[in-house]
């Protein structure tokens, strides 16, 4: 029964060593990222297909009180080209998170035309700024998630 007690007064000891006052911080480090469905950075897309797809830009932070604008661009590799290969739905190089709004989707319209498999055949969707300076990709040293590489592929 000691022995028992002993155990307890223990573990009470080490919850009220480590135990959190009012004061302590919640951490916080807000940022912004792309990803494609389960976190994927690098997706592919048949050069068959005729739709639109919706590709993710993510908000991480706690509730914010004004806009948020987050600043992309595009880059298209030597093997795409606008119009042919695809069509730009969402007009412009940034998207508005109003409060409450923590993803918008840049969206892509993929037109069927096979591809020359010996050049780059990607388009990219890099994120550049945001008018808060929230970190851009994953909080990290590699960056990840700052951009969303879609190559079109022929079946």
């Amino acid at each position: 029964m000691e022995r028992i007690l002993l155990s307890f007064f223990a573990i009470w000891m080490c919850l009220s060593v480590t135990s959190c006052s009012d004061d302590d911080e919640p951490y916080d480090h807000p940022f912004v990222h792309i990803m494609a469905d389960g976190g994927a950075s690098r997706v592919t897309v048949n050069s068959d297909v005729n739709n639109v797809n919706s590709y993710n830009v993510y908000l991480s932070s706690k509730a914010l009180t004004k806009n948020l604008v987050v600043n992309y661009e595009i880059l298209i590799g030597d093997g795409l080209q606008a119009g042919r290969d695809f069509e730009l739905v969402t007009q412009g190089n940034s998207l508005t998170f109003l409060p409450g709004i923590y993803d918008m989707a840049v969206r892509i319209r993929w037109k069927p035309n096979k591809v020359d498999p010996t050049k780059n055949n990607t388009l990219t969707i890099r994120l550049t700024g945001n008018s808060m300076d929230f970190t851009l990709g994953l909080p990290g040293p590699d960056g990840l998630q700052r951009e969303l590489v879609i190559e079109k592929k022929n079946p």
